[in-house]
């Protein structure tokens, strides 16, 4: 596949225009790598995208323990390092060629120059990376960053909010005392020489009345225990999630003490 073909599929500049994008090609530099070549460490500083023209890159990061946490694999025509071609930030992850691979680069500085002949094309961009941050919003708010109880909340239908509300108060004391007087009251109505009696013992209508409540108030708990299970189940998600999103910032704080530890004995002069 020829460049300009090639960066008419990449997402980051797919709303650019043909002229540009050959414009944009001039800039690219291209870059060859052999099997298991280190493109880029975690924590280095970085100022450059890169394309993959012919090959495939592994992303990936390591825990405290050493083990390796592949993020992502990239191949032709997938972008990876463009958080520090935008910020001039380091560099969040590690990548390395699984195979020979060929890479083109743009710098930022090439960038720039492109956005200065072209100024119109910044729109472009900016709403392709839109279009990702928007991707990437709601990615997070399903997973670490969401109330549950309040997604549970969304996601209920009427009855089931109903159902909540009767299983809650037929828990409660005042739900007993209630039906205690009731149980009482029909009772001595129905055993007092001088009222009517419409139930009379053994008061079967009593029983009816009761077993109905029992089982339909049997329903509305067993509902309302299912949606505290699935609710359980979004919260243990949820609390790995956390669980894994705190290991990996740990094992960034880790990889970056390691660069910077690197960096300290390699400028200390050798005795």
């Amino acid at each position: 596949m020829q460049t300009a073909e090639l960066l008419g599929t990449v997402p980051l500049f797919k709303l650019l225009d043909p002229s540009e994008r050959a414009d944009l090609e001039l800039v690219l530099k291209r870059r060859d790598y052999a099997v298991q070549e280190k493109v880029f460490s975690i924590a280095e500083p970085g100022d450059s995208l890169y394309i993959v023209g012919m090959g495939s890159v592994e992303l990936f990061v390591k825990d405290n323990t050493g083990a390796k946490i592949i993020l992502t694999l990239c191949g032709p025509g997938e972008v990876f390092g463009e958080l520090s071609l935008f910020d001039g930030g380091p560099r969040t992850a590690s990548a390395v060629c699984i195979e020979a691979t060929t890479l083109l680069v743009l710098d930022r500085e090439d960038l720039l120059a492109f956005l200065k002949r072209h100024p119109h094309a910044a729109l472009d961009l900016l709403t392709t990376m839109g279009q990702r941050i928007r991707n990437t919003d709601e990615i997070l708010r399903r997973r670490v960053a969401r109330n549950i109880n309040e997604e549970m909340e969304i996601r209920s239908t009427t009855i089931e909010r109903i159902a909540d509300v009767i299983a809650e108060y037929s828990g409660s004391i005042p739900f007993l005392f209630l039906n205690a007087a009731w149980f009482l009251v029909w009772i001595l109505w129905n055993s007092a020489p001088f009222l009517p009696h419409f139930d009379p013992y053994p008061f079967g209508f009593l029983t009816m009345v009761v077993s109905l409540e029992a089982i339909f108030l049997s329903i509305f708990v067993l509902v309302s225990q299912n949606r505290q299970a699935a609710k359980d189940r979004l919260r243990a998600d949820a609390e790995y999630e956390v669980n894994l999103k705190a290991e990996l910032e740990i094992t960034h704080l880790h990889e970056k003490m390691d660069f910077l530890t690197e960096e300290l004995l390699a400028r200390l002069p050798r005795k």
